[in-house]
Parts: C-alpha cells; structure tokens; sequence
C-alpha cells in the first residue's frame, strides 16, 4: 500500500523555476518604466530651465551632457534691470527728439530750454511765453505751442511734473497775496490745458516754488526772466525692472 501512494503523489521539482521566470520578468518591467520616467522627467526640466533662462533674457551655462542647467536668479535679475534701464534711456532720448521739434522755434529764440537731469527731461518756457505779467490766464498765443507739447506727451506713459516759479519781485493783488499763489496757478493753468489735450491727470502734478528756486541771478532783468517760468518735467522711470 505505501509504494502505490508512492506513484499517485510524485513529487515536482522544477515548479520554482516558473515563479522565478515571472520575478525576473516583473524586476525587468519595473526598471524600465523606472528608467522612462527619470528620462521625461529631466527632459522636462531641461525645458523649463531653458524657457525660464529665455525669460530673463540670459541662457544658463552650459553644463554636462544629461544635467539640468542651473540658473543664478540674481544675475539674471541684474541683467534684466540693466536691459530695462537701457531701453528706458532709450525712451527718453526719442521723447527729447520729439520735443526738440516741436519747441525749435521757441528754442532758438531762446524761450525755451530743454536739458536732461536725473529726474528725467526738463523743459523751461519762460513765463512771457504764457502769461501777462502778474497773471496767471495763458495767452492766446501760447496755447499753440502747449498743445504740441501735450501732443507729444498725450501718447507717453512717464509722470509728469509741473512746476511755478517767479522772480524775487513780490506781487500783492486781489488775487494773489503772494508770488507762492501766482506760481502755483500758473502751473494749474499748464496742467488744465494738457487734461484738455488728452493727457490723463493721474499722471500729472503742480508744483508752486515762488522764488526759491532760481536758475539765473535776480539781480538783472535777463536774470529775472530767467527765473519766470514754468517748469515742465518728464520723470524718468525709477525702477523699470518690475512691470506695474
């Protein structure tokens, strides 16, 4: 009886051999789809470092085959702040072109001056330009002359500042108690004139100075003249690197 159980149950040695194969099968498909995913992966981020490089208009240094370039944020940030700076500086050199053509024949007769400071560009008109003496309504004459200046700004995007200023003469009329009101009126009456001609008023402000800011000497009538003017100031941008 024991040799026949013998023959019904005989004994399989080489099953291990099938789970084995499907082990090594699964190990294989494993490390392939390991291997695939590592390989979009860097590829991915090979394209994002590139993109973010072109963005700050700087390439990263070159590195390695099969390595991701490293970006310096900081340098990058410099060179787009002194990109920013040199197209800003390049605005301004159109904008002063522009006002240079529209203002020649004041300019050459030497009622206006434009010059650039680190503020931006500054044109000077002298007061016998706009207004009559001790007055503050712009002549019909110069309102031309203002509304080609306001062309040129209308389209612009820098602030706009505009300022008074008088000679040491004092004034006292039923209108203005003193030169700090007939200043600051004059200005107002520009700043009016360029809201009339198109240019948005968040972007403009009035200054009145009186005589405390005089580019001439007091003490002769051309330096008196001199100092009689309003002031028209394109602010440069400050800090071009951001956008608003």
């Amino acid at each position: 009886m024991a040799r026949k159980r013998q023959h019904e149950e005989p004994e399989e040695r080489d099953r291990w051999l099938i789970s084995y194969a499907d082990f090594i099968t699964l190990l294989f498909a494993f490390f392939v789809v390991m291997y695939a995913i590592s390989s979009v992966n860097e590829g991915k981020y090979r394209v994002f470092s590139e993109s973010l490089g072109s963005a700050f208009g700087a390439r990263g240094e070159a590195g390695s085959p099969g390595q991701p370039q490293v970006i310096e944020l900081p340098q990058l940030l410099q060179r787009k702040r002194a990109e920013s700076q040199r197209r800003e500086r390049e605005r301004l050199v159109v904008l002063e072109s522009n006002l240079d053509s529209v203002l020649a024949p004041l300019a050459r007769a030497g009622k206006v001056r434009i010059t650039r400071t680190p503020d931006g560009i500054t044109v000077d008109i002298e007061s016998s330009v706009l207004f009559n003496q001790g007055d503050a309504a712009l002549q019909l004459e110069a309102l031309e002359p203002l509304r080609q200046l306001a062309a040129v700004l209308k389209d612009d995007t820098h602030k706009i500042q505009v300022e008074g200023h008088t000679d040491t003469t004092p004034i006292t009329t039923p209108r203005f108690a003193s030169n700090w009101e007939l200043s600051a009126v004059r200005a107002a009456s520009v700043v009016r004139l360029f809201a009339d001609s198109g240019i948005p008023a968040s972007r403009m402000s009035v200054h009145g100075y009186a005589d405390t800011r005089p580019v001439s000497s007091n003490d002769t009538p051309e330096g008196r003249a001199r100092n009689r003017r309003v002031a028209v100031t394109i602010l440069a941008a400050r800090d071009p690197v951001l956008p608003p």
